[in-house]
């Protein structure tokens, strides 16, 4: 399986290919960047480390690489500038957005070809793509709250004096500030979290707070984030690759599921080569089910401007 990973000379493109070299899963990685100097180094760099890890192609370059990839991963975009709105920044990130899908598409992708988007903010551009794109909708997945899931994992798991990898919890909706915690479901070693003398609902609101704060507060530190973003990229490309069929909470059109339609975000999916094998609609609690619906609704309201705004400057 080859990846193509476009932006793949920034932090998170080279996470990414740098997990998925260490993950000794996919046979060809590809990074495409504006930047094709910065491509080239950070192809060469995971080339030398080859030996150490797996057989497996590196290279660098352009949209040359877009007809025999197998995935797409579009992880470019822009940062927030100072003083700068929200909607601003979905609109400078939209417009760099539409142009890498236009090369796509100008480069020929396979019909079979699963598109997997990063670029923030993830849910308003995987419906762009999955709009703009001739291919079906399922597969084009967004990353969705995938790393917000793994996030609030690791801080569980830190708070319970756990290993990280015995504790079950999911994020669900929006990768941003109207996501949802599921706690109906969430467990540690199979036992429900209260089990444990150490949990408290004090203990529940500040790691979730920490959860949704969680981006921030790296950028705040080292200046984005990498590593972890790079695993969960990993997560979602592996599951394709191997066919694994794993429920993840990826980003997609939703067609349904919680009574949700015309709207990117995240619900459990299962994840296989095809890309959406299928949406799982769990049982939660009235809450969740009620912020799920309410994280729906904001994101339609941003959507509806974003999708003004090409339709205006197609125009």
């Amino acid at each position: 399986m080859k990846i193509s990973i476009i932006g793949g000379g920034g932090l998170v493109g080279s996470s990414a290919a740098f997990a998925l070299q260490l993950g000794k899963v996919v046979r060809e990685i590809a990074l495409v960047d504006v930047n094709q100097e910065l491509a080239e180094g950070q192809a060469l760099d995971l080339l030398h480390g080859a030996p150490s890890t797996a057989d497996q192609i590196i290279s660098s370059g352009s949209y040359e690489h877009i007809p025999e990839s197998d995935v797409i991963c579009i992880t470019a975009g822009s940062r927030r500038k100072p003083d700068e709105s929200r909607l601003d920044l979905i609109q400078r990130n939209t417009d760099l957005f539409v142009s890498i899908l236009d090369e796509i598409s100008h480069a020929g992708p396979k019909d079979t070809a699963l598109v997997l988007v990063v670029s923030n903010p993830v849910d308003i551009l995987t419906y762009v793509a999955a709009d703009r794109l001739k291919l079906p909708r399922q597969q084009v997945i967004g990353l969705g709250t995938q790393l917000d899931t793994i996030r609030f994992r690791s801080l569980i798991a830190r708070e319970l004096q756990i290993p990280p990898t015995q504790v079950a919890a999911l994020i669900l909706g929006e990768h941003g500030d109207s996501m949802v915690p599921i706690w109906s479901s969430a467990t540690a070693a199979g036992l429900p979290l209260e089990k444990f003398p150490s949990w408290n609902a004090q203990s529940a609101t500040q790691i979730f707070a920490r959860t949704k704060g969680s981006g921030a507060e790296v950028i705040g530190k080292k200046g984005g984030a990498g590593f972890a973003v790079g695993v969960a990229i990993r997560d979602v490309v592996h599951s394709v690759a191997l066919d694994q069929r794993r429920i993840l909470p990826v980003s997609t059109v939703q067609e349904g599921c919680y009574g949700i339609r015309d709207v990117a975000f995240s619900v459990p999916t299962v994840v296989g080569r095809s890309g959406v094998v299928d949406r799982l609609e769990v049982e939660l609690w009235p809450k969740e089910l009620h912020g799920l619906r309410q994280s729906a609704t904001l994101l339609r309201k941003t959507l509806t401007t974003v999708l003004d705004r090409i339709s205006a400057v197609v125009a």
